[in-house]
């Protein structure tokens, strides 16, 4: 369980989009208030799931072959996939010319609120829905399961932290480097969705074939 949650967490937080969206939050007025909007949205989110899960298993990893342990491995396998075929279509229309969204632009005058809704809406859905499936296994028992979880967590949303106390701390600094991260992120982004994907998606369907036939 570790290692997946390890793998996504890390997938998660490297997603590009989330990332070159908080940047522009970040640049305009009020940025600092309004990245703590996102990332407590954020982390809500993947807290909200690890709880749901948690409430459902009782927190005791179910037996293999049941019907519980059955559906996650399941759930994990299609939303492997699905990312699989998502990455390889990316990987043959190649690197194209991006256009920012229209409403990236209107992120430095948006507000905490609205931040905050992006912290939900920005969300790499799939991949908390596979940690989600993966937290299936935690036995909420063990210590070692809550500093698992809760550095699953910490790892989901490492980007978005250092880029908010990097902000906080050194404001001016801070405006030209992100914006050169954001430059660099946009240049690769294509690239960072491919890599992700296919990485992610087939370690998922490999480990959960694996899991339903042994």
């Amino acid at each position: 369980m570790v290692l997946e949650l390890v793998l996504i967490g890390v997938a998660i937080t490297l997603g590009p989009l989330h990332n070159i969206a908080f940047i522009l939050l970040l640049s305009g007025p009020s940025g600092v208030r309004k990245g703590v909007a996102f990332i407590l949205a954020w982390l809500g989110c993947l807290v909200l799931v690890i709880a749901a899960v948690v409430l459902i298993t009782g927190g005791k990893p179910p037996v293999h072959k049941s019907a519980t342990s059955t559906a996650a491995l399941i759930l994990k396998a299609t939303l492997g996939f699905a990312m699989v075929v998502y990455g390889e279509r990316k990987r043959r229309q190649g690197s194209r010319p991006h256009r920012s969204p229209k409403w990236f632009a209107r992120l430095d005058s948006v507000s905490g609120w609205y931040a905050a809704g992006l912290g939900f809406l920005l969300q790499p859905w799939a991949l908390v829905a596979a940690g989600g499936a993966t937290v299936v296994q935690a036995a909420m028992s063990s210590l070692a399961t809550y500093v698992a979880l809760i550095g699953y967590v910490l790892l989901a949303t490492a980007s978005l932290l250092v880029m908010e106390l990097y902000t906080t701390f050194s404001p001016a600094a801070a405006v030209p480097r992100l914006a050169g991260v954001r430059a660099w992120i946009e240049g690769h982004q294509d690239q960072a969705i491919v890599s992700l994907s296919l990485g992610i998606g087939l370690w998922l369907v490999g480990e959960s074939i694996y899991q339903l036939v042994r």
